[in-house]
């Protein structure tokens, strides 16, 4: 099914709006919590769901290979599996298989199991098939993600695979009854910093009439700048009426500037890993509970939000279940984390309806720049 973007708000070029799925609707500007192995780590569905979260990320690399998708779909596909009622959004796995070194061509990649070794084929047309079996409400299509620091070679050929496999994924979606009629595909716009190859892609993708887009191959090493140099190379090429998505991004100034420039969802790891190092994100700022300063500290982890999950905590308490090791800790930073840039988002919401986005954005600078 097509999904559709429908505007309910504009500040400038940042924009509110509902996105129409084949399971329901959910609001953006959005971000998703990644869920890669189909749980949020130290999340359950529970957890989500009071938290606000209206879709979660599963990686199609991780689920094909553990417990693989055909248990998945046996076991009431992803949203079944996981006891989760909102969207779920697969990535290819394309980003996860480039890490490994694979061998690819036209054909596809060739990959080994992190897990056991074991040699396995993607296709476009099988990123398709597992994607279905998994049964997530946005499938994204197969692409090729370059190193940040590839050479122009290198990040030409990754376009010119990324758009071939995007016609035969394309395809083979629209030809899988179960597919098309349940699930939305997003084609993946790549060209790394370089303007024309960017805008190349995007219009490549777009001539193919995917469901949504999704700009991928940014944010992966490059200085900010950079990164918005070449988001702004191909925003312009992307439908107005489809969603528009940046593919692995989590800080707070890179999205509110991206969605200064029109984008409405986001993912990333970063909420979730840096509360397992010991990192809390608040209202003023990052800061690291292991520090000792924070010891004797009685003062509740983010002092501008009250109803944080982790708030009946202090953050000598919390420093010391770091400290000694206790996986309580991660949990419950976790929570906090996640909470916080849901929040976050809420918030720059309503800045884009109050007409006070600027605002919003000059503050985020302020604080995290």
């Amino acid at each position: 099914m097509k999904a559709t973007f429908t505007e309910t708000a504009r500040d400038g070029g940042a924009r509110r709006g509902v996105v129409q799925t084949a399971r329901g609707t959910f609001t953006t500007p959005r971000f998703m919590p990644v869920g890669t192995r189909g749980a949020v780590k130290h999340l359950t569905s529970t957890d989500l769901e009071d938290l606000g979260a209206e879709v979660i990320l599963a990686n199609t690399y991780h689920l094909m290979l553990r417990p693989g998708a055909e248990t998945v779909a046996a076991l009431g596909d992803i949203h079944g599996f996981a006891d989760w009622g909102g969207h779920v959004l697969t990535d290819s796995g394309g980003y996860q298989i480039f890490s490994l070194s694979p061998k690819f061509d036209e054909s596809g990649a060739t990959f080994k199991s992190t897990y056991d070794g074991s040699t396995h084929v993607l296709t476009p047309e099988s990123a398709v098939g597992v994607q279905a079996l998994i049964g997530a409400d946005i499938q994204m299509v197969l692409d090729v993600c370059p190193s940040s620091v590839a050479d122009h070679k290198v990040v030409r050929r990754a376009v010119d695979l990324t758009s071939l496999w995007a016609g035969r994924g394309r395809r083979a979606f629209l030809e899988h009854p179960d597919a098309s009629s349940r699930q939305s595909q997003f084609g993946i716009v790549q060209g790394g910093t370089d303007d024309s190859l960017r805008a190349q892609s995007a219009n490549r993708i777009v001539e193919l009439g995917f469901d949504g887009y999704a700009v991928g191959g940014l944010s992966v090493g490059e200085d900010r700048g950079a990164m918005l140099h070449g988001l702004e190379s191909c925003m312009d090429i992307l439908p107005a009426d489809q969603p528009r998505y940046f593919m692995g991004l989590g800080d707070p100034v890179g999205i509110v500037e991206s969605v200064a420039r029109g984008v409405d969802m986001f993912d990333c790891v970063l909420p979730t890993r840096l509360a397992r190092h010991g990192t809390v994100l608040t209202d003023a700022g990052r800061y690291n509970l292991r520090r000792a300063e924070f010891a004797a500290s009685d003062d509740p982890i983010d002092p501008d939000w009250a109803d944080s999950p982790a708030s009946r905590w202090s953050r000598g308490y919390l420093r010391h279940l770091l400290s000694v090791g206790e996986p309580t800790a991660a949990r419950v930073l976790t929570l906090h984390n996640v909470g916080w840039l849901l929040r976050f988002m809420d918030r720059m919401a309503e800045s884009i309806t109050d007409g006070r986005f600027e605002f919003f954005r000059a503050e985020v600078h302020s604080i995290w720049s």
